[in-house]
This record gives structure tokens, C-alpha cells and sequence, in this order.
């Protein structure tokens, strides 16, 4: 399972008055650590764009822990969470650099005609993300054991 990580520096505008991150600019950090995870894949958005599919996002959770703060390092650890030929749903942990743990995410996502919204196959029509969206998602025993506790 690979796990992709981007380090980031808190912004003055990613927050409030009180320094800490507005709630909303932890979706823009999952939405980097995403585009970090897929370009280690050796792929890019914009070219499954160019062929006419997007990829826009169906369901998305958040679980925040503790707040980031400006100024602050944080990481972002992403990776496949489950993928199973045409929904992907990605997992993330953002961490500041106390090691604290600021919030853990889900967000999901189906490939879609561009023109009709139809879904598509991402096994058929982009088989080497298939290959490598198999090779390097969450064991599904971990995934299974995750939903039993």
C-alpha cells in the first residue's frame, strides 16, 4: 500500500481569527494530498481530463482531532483507501508537527463521462491506473477489520 505525504505550511488565510485553520481548508489539503498520491502513481487529473472523464467527488468525511494552527508544519498522509473499478475512495491524515493528529478523512469518488455524467469504467478505459489503484490500495482485510471496531 503506498502512502503518499506533502508537507504544507499554515497559511494566515487558511485561518481564523484565533490562528487556527478554518475547517473548510482541510477538503484543500486532502484535495493536495490526492494530486501528490496519484503523480507517485505516475499519473495526472488533467490528462484524464483531456480524455473527457472527470473525477468529481460523491461523499467526503471528516473527523477533525485537534486544530492546526498558523504557522504550523502540517503533513499530509494519503493513500487508497478502497477502489474497486469504478469508485475510489481515498483516505487521509493530517498531522501537525507536534505529531498531533489534526484530522483524519475519507473522500470518495467516481470517473464520469465529461459531456453526460455517465459513469465509466476505470478499469476499461484507463487501465494502467486500474493496475496501479489495485496494486497499491489498502489490503481489504484491513479495510474489513477497520469496519468491525
Amino acid at each position: 500500500m503506498l502512502i503518499s505525504t506533502e508537507e504544507v505550511t499554515v497559511r494566515y488565510a487558511e485561518t481564523d481569527q484565533m490562528g487556527v485553520v478554518y475547517h473548510a481548508n482541510y477538503l484543500v489539503w486532502c484535495e493536495i494530498g490526492r494530486t501528490s498520491l496519484i503523480k507517485e502513481l505516475g499519473f495526472h487529473y488533467a490528462d484524464m481530463e483531456k480524455s473527457g472523464v472527470l473525477a468529481p467527488v460523491t461523499n467526503v468525511n471528516v473527523d477533525y482531532k485537534h486544530p492546526a494552527r498558523y504557522g504550523e508544519n502540517i503533513v499530509i498522509h494519503t493513500w487508497i483507501e478502497k477502489y474497486n473499478g469504478f469508485r475510489v475512495t481515498y483516505g487521509y491524515e493530517i498531522v501537525n508537527e507536534a505529531g498531533r493528529v489534526c484530522c483524519k478523512a475519507t473522500s470518495e469518488h467516481v470517473c464520469v463521462d465529461a459531456e453526460t455524467f455517465r459513469p465509466v469504467s476505470i478499469k476499461k478505459q484507463f487501465p494502467d491506473w486500474h493496475e496501479a489503484y489495485e496494486t497499491n490500495k489498502k489490503p481489504e482485510e484491513t479495510v474489513a477489520n477497520q469496519t468491525q471496531t
